[in-house]
């Protein structure tokens, strides 16, 4: 058996790319997709996001963890991702919000970790050959050749369910919104709250807390619900959350867009994974990015306003598959010209593939909510 003295980690990507550094978290070896994340800001966010589950995440920022973790900015209430890969990371937190340091909270919750990388030459390299499978090891078990022949067999996203692996398991209402210190434009809602019904797919606090905000009573259901579910509390809206993996996998999500598009005219609202879903109900396809959009500075719009979004997936519409179909593309981003918004051309039904909560990111998107009540209000 391979032995170390636990001083140095390993890197390996399916290609036979080998990266050492020194381990930090918990000792472990943990195989999944190898992504990079291009924001300054927000790791504690990122590694709550349920959407990076199976993944190991790059942070292109050269270090991490100066704000230490504190519970607030929790998107779950344990990390999705699979394992970290760093430049550096802060030992000592120094921040007043911090509870813990960066470190002892990735070790308490088991997530591995690998610092010392040159993070520029790996992005680099997902870059130019395609975000791909990879193991990061630091315990010392296995020598990097062992390693790459057990990472063949670790499975491809694609084809992969990954929502059913982060649903929530029982139905839940949501009824906290975020602090006025959060977003001061939105003002109190008066009146009765606009009952909506969010399909969780992996579905993040903040996104909660903002329709909350806007005046929604959220329940909560789980990814594998069917329509008498959906229509049980007679909702006035649905929201089809982001979530993990291939969104063509999720084939219940998928029949349950698609019966509630034929069956009932209620306004309905999908962000990343749930945008997909939306557009795959109506007959369009998905195809896998070559590495992705993760960060907060992506732009998107037409010819109109644009937005600086925070993005994260890796697959996205083909815009090809949606001639002929009811659905207008409204949003595009401009970096690449990938689909980022859709909207039936007769119903009150869009779909968003950025992320408007801003948690972390810039607040452009936030009218998206707003929106989405304005749908529901006409409806009364």
């Amino acid at each position: 058996m391979f032995s170390s003295s636990a001083k140095v980690a390993f890197l390996v990507l399916a290609d036979g790319t080998l990266l050492e550094g020194k381990p930090f978290g918990y000792l472990g070896t943990v195989f999944g997709e190898v992504v990079f994340n291009t924001g300054i800001t927000g790791y504690q966010e990122v590694l709550t996001d349920p959407s990076y589950y199976g993944q190991l995440v790059t942070f292109t920022y050269p270090e991490l963890g100066n704000t230490g973790i504190n519970i607030d900015d929790l998107e779950a209430s344990h990390p999705s991702v699979k394992g970290v890969i760093v430049r550096q990371f802060a030992h000592t937190p120094s921040n007043w919000r911090s509870k813990q340091s960066f470190e002892s909270w990735l070790q308490a919750e088991r997530v591995i970790g690998i610092s010392g990388v040159d993070t520029r030459a790996l992005v680099r390299h997902i870059r130019d050959f395609g975000a791909m499978n990879g193991v990061i090891s630091t315990d010392g078990s296995s020598s990097p050749v062992e390693l790459l022949e057990k990472l063949k067999k670790t499975p491809l996203m694609q084809g992969l369910n990954l929502a059913e692996k982060v649903t929530t398991k029982t139905p839940y209402k949501w009824t906290m919104q975020c602090g006025v210190d959060f977003d001061r434009r939105v003002k109190a809602h008066k009146g009765e709250p606009y009952k909506v019904v969010a399909i969780d797919f992996g579905i993040k606090r903040s996104i909660l807390q903002r329709l909350v905000s806007h005046g929604c009573e959220v329940d909560v259901l789980s990814a594998n619900s069917d329509i008498s579910e959906v229509l049980k509390s007679s909702p006035e809206g649905v929201f089809f959350s982001n979530g993990p993996g291939d969104p063509s996998a999720v084939e219940e999500g998928i029949e349950l867009a698609r019966r509630l598009i034929s069956e009932v005219d209620l306004p309905m609202f999908g962000i990343c994974l749930g945008h997909q879903i939306l557009g795959l109900a109506v007959g369009g396809r998905t195809f896998k990015l070559p590495y992705g959009h993760r960060g907060l500075n992506h732009p998107c719009g037409t010819t109109g306003q644009i937005e600086i979004t925070s993005q994260n997936h890796g697959f996205a519409l083909d815009p090809e598959s949606l001639l002929g179909t009811n659905v207008d593309v409204t949003h595009f981003n401009l970096n690449d010209k990938t689909v980022a918004g859709i909207a039936l051309k007769d119903r009150p039904i869009f779909g968003i593939q950025y992320h408007p909560e801003a948690s972390p990111g810039p607040h452009d998107a936030d009218h998206h909510f707003t929106y989405f009540v304005s749908l529901m209000a006409e409806r009364r």
